[in-house]
């Protein structure tokens, strides 16, 4: 079938790229992701990624960029981390995907490694292609477990955008394709245990869900003591309560695991992303005894040709061996801090960047007027650094520094956002526009 040709309006965005760049956009919005390229080039990121090694990504035509975004994570260890691909090299030499009816090696030896390192009686591991899948099946065992199929999340919430998942959180695109729940999901604003409570007082939640930072959110900062209170409210009222460490986890936020800073044991981890180091995809829902029980019942409850492959699991333990080095969590607290002191000085300078969200190297910029981070973003595309907005709050910019950056590439990308930041603020603080 013939394609459709790209719109006038969007072939005048190709003007002055390579022809193999011209190409790959063409091919794209003819036949994968029409709106997707409408979107990016309307906002004058026509990134076309080719070349990529640890931090740095460069554009098929070869504009170098800074990775701040790291894909959510998926490259907290950088691209292609020389560690993770020569164990990926060596699995490839004896093992494949394997067989997910049986037991396996590398699958055990993950499972068993994730109940030593996840918090309280997390014991049990479901292997799963993605993070998406692994929330599935924490909202299916939470009904398993407790009979309840009502589940609560945050309002602006994100927990992917398969099945359950996607009726989780914002529901917007559910809604779009006519999957929301809306007697089964219900959503409480961020971090407010008083509506939480109320949520919660007919006991018939089988499940609290959340993202230690919601991260589509902008990576907001809970109220002191607002986890301790949700463990306990859920205790009182016999709901599981599920942390979804996608994007805060493995390392990030100072400690394995962003819940670690807020006094609170879940009943269910998910992890994922930056568990493949950027390798192979790979996501695990990791239960308590109490919200395992379906796995002693119907050992084919969930089935996955891919989850838990012998190749991911293999990735993934050599990606938590590496999170979890004392040399690892060092250079996190040095580049937190350094990073933070640099956008401390950049704050007191541009009156632009209005508010620094920040735990361990987990950081999030909000700029001023409500798509800040939209024209921040682009700006600093074309100077050479490349952060992510978050989806739901266009002001506010995701910036995602690595585990192992060193001292130069903080300092690279602070001159480069102090560049930005006076182009597009309109100068020192107390100047911009």
């Amino acid at each position: 079938m013939g394609a459709t040709p790209m719109p006038p309006d969007l072939e005048r965005h190709l003007a002055g790229m390579s022809e193999h760049k011209q190409d790959i956009l063409r091919r794209s919005h003819d036949y994968l992701m029409p709106h997707r390229v409408a979107t990016w080039l309307g906002a004058g990121v026509p990134l076309v990624i080719g070349r990529r090694e640890g931090y740095r990504i460069w554009d098929v035509d070869g504009h170098e960029l800074q990775d701040l975004h790291l894909n959510g994570g998926t490259f907290n260890f950088g691209h292609r981390n020389p560690e993770l691909v020569a164990e990926l090299v060596d699995a490839v030499r004896t093992l494949d995907v394997g067989n997910h009816h049986f037991p396996s090696e590398a699958r055990a030896l993950l499972a068993e490694r994730l109940a030593e390192l996840t918090p309280g009686d997390l014991q049990y591991s479901v292997l799963a292609p993605s993070g998406s899948e692994a929330i599935d099946m924490a909202i299916k065992s939470a009904r398993r477990a407790t009979g309840r199929r009502k589940v609560v999340s945050f309002e602006r919430g994100y927990h992917g955008r398969s099945g359950l998942s996607g009726a989780a959180g914002n529901d917007d695109h559910a809604r779009f394709f006519d999957s929301a729940f809306d007697d089964d999901f219900v959503r409480v604003p961020f971090s407010d245990a008083d509506a939480l409570a109320d949520t919660l007082c007919d006991d018939d939640v089988a499940l609290f869900m959340a993202e230690p930072l919601p991260a589509t959110a902008g990576f907001p900062i809970p109220e002191p003591g607002f986890y301790a209170e949700a463990r306990r409210l859920c205790d009182e009222h016999g709901t599981l309560l599920l942390v979804d460490e996608v994007q805060t986890g493995l390392g990030r936020s100072g400690r394995l695991w962003a819940i670690e800073h807020f006094d609170a044991e879940p009943d269910m981890l998910v992890t994922g992303k930056g568990l493949g180091g950027g390798l192979y995809p790979i996501g695990v829902l990791v239960l308590s005894p109490d919200a395992a029980g379906w796995l002693h019942e119907d050992g084919w409850g969930y089935v996955s040709t891919f989850g838990g492959s012998e190749l991911g699991c293999r990735i993934a333990l050599t990606a938590l061996e590496i999170a979890t080095r004392p040399a690892t969590t060092q250079l996190v607290e040095r580049n937190a801090a350094r990073l933070r002191a640099g956008l401390d000085e950049l704050a007191e300078r541009h009156a632009h960047l209005v508010e620094i969200r920040q735990l361990g190297v987990i950081f999030a910029l909000r700029f001023a007027g409500d798509h800040g981070a939209l024209v921040m973003a682009a700006e600093l595309y074309r100077a050479g650094l490349w952060a992510m907005p978050a989806g739901f709050d266009r002001s506010v910019l995701q910036f995602k520094l690595g585990l192992l950056v060193d001292d130069a590439y903080c300092d690279e990308a602070l001159e480069k956002l102090d560049g930005a930041l006076a182009r597009v603020g309109g100068g020192p603080s107390g100047s911009a526009g």
